[in-house]
């Protein structure tokens, strides 16, 4: 049975008022490949109107805007040029000056199931939540590597929730989150300085390091869950971690605050080797060749101010990004 395709369990009550009152948000860019799967999921959210969802369109050329205005969505165009990670999501909650609560999805984020959104937005029922982040599942076709990087980051049917005195506990993992499937609420993101404006990589943890110290707290509900993974080449490893480095460098305060990442990279480790060896043994060679490219990826964007431009947008995952800073 299709987990979305049952739309009559939807409920004949007002919705709640978190749901009225919300912004779904959708950075998008050649997505036609995701947009049935995606388009079919929302519509099977308890509550979910279409106009409640604002797409922000990077001028896709394969007809993106067009399915979702016809859709009935609520659809922004901008020059593929101007895409940031911060910058774009700032202007989408610009753009939804209405709504008390804004939900970020990325286009190839299924919701699963027809209640994710709303036990998403359930953790602002505590009034100190300032953002939550749901739990992400690995694709299908998904091999041992890609499935022990969900289960480690994103533990399925758990919740907790953070403060900035779980930092002693946690260091670094205190701030992690992810915008690929998190919501916010507007007056905690305002008080936090709202999106960056610019940021190719991380928003969201610079958010939810602010907020922390803001005096606001992080929900993570393991119970709200999209289905959402890659299968990276060492190639695409080396390069999104060459961006984890730029990004530490650039946020010292981060690591100031809340503590270095290396320790949380050896657990992280462990872990998969030790689970590749009870589920998927012929990865265990590939995980370790990985460890070592995501480790000089990181250092070298740790050191990224004695590189040259050209060589960045060679070792990162966003060489647009490097364009237009040259």
């Amino acid at each position: 049975m299709n987990e979305y395709a049952d739309t009559s369990l939807r409920s004949t009550q007002p919705a709640p008022p978190t749901i009225q009152n919300t912004a779904i948000v959708i950075p998008t860019y050649n997505a036609k490949g995701h947009l049935n799967d995606l388009t079919h999921a929302l519509e099977s959210q308890k509550y979910l109107e279409r106009n409640n969802v604002l797409v922000i369109d990077s001028s896709s050329t394969d007809g993106t805007a067009e399915f979702f205005k016809d859709w009935g969505a609520n659809v922004h165009i901008i020059p593929q040029s101007e895409f940031d990670h911060g910058g774009t999501r700032r202007l989408a909650v610009e753009i939804a000056q209405a709504a008390e609560f804004i939900v970020f999805l990325t286009q190839d984020a299924i919701p699963f199931g027809s209640s994710s959104l709303q036990r998403l937005l359930a953790a602002f029922e505590d009034s100190t939540v300032g953002m939550a982040y749901g739990c992400q599942l690995p694709r299908s076709e998904a091999r041992g590597i890609e499935r022990h990087a969900r289960l480690m980051n994103y533990p399925p049917d758990t919740c907790e929730v953070r403060s900035i005195a779980d930092r002693d506990r946690l260091g670094i993992k205190t701030v992690f989150c992810s915008d690929s499937f998190a919501a916010y609420r507007r007056t905690a993101l305002e008080a936090a300085g709202g999106m960056p404006e610019s940021a190719f990589f991380a928003e969201d943890q610079i958010v939810a390091g602010r907020m922390l110290l803001g005096g606001w707290r992080i929900s993570y509900r393991g119970d709200a869950k999209v289905t959402h993974s890659h299968g990276y080449s060492i190639s695409q490893d080396f390069k999104r971690y060459f961006d984890v480095g730029v990004f530490h460098a650039r946020n010292r305060w981060l690591i100031a605050t809340y503590g270095r990442a290396e320790g949380e990279g050896l657990r992280f480790v462990k872990s998969e080797l030790g689970y590749l060896w009870t589920t998927d043994r012929p990865q265990l060679l590939s995980a370790i060749i990985r460890t070592l490219a995501k480790y000089a990826g990181y250092r070298l964007g740790r050191f990224e101010g004695h590189i040259a431009p050209a060589l960045k947008r060679r070792f990162s995952m966003a060489p647009y990004y490097w364009t237009r800073a040259a």
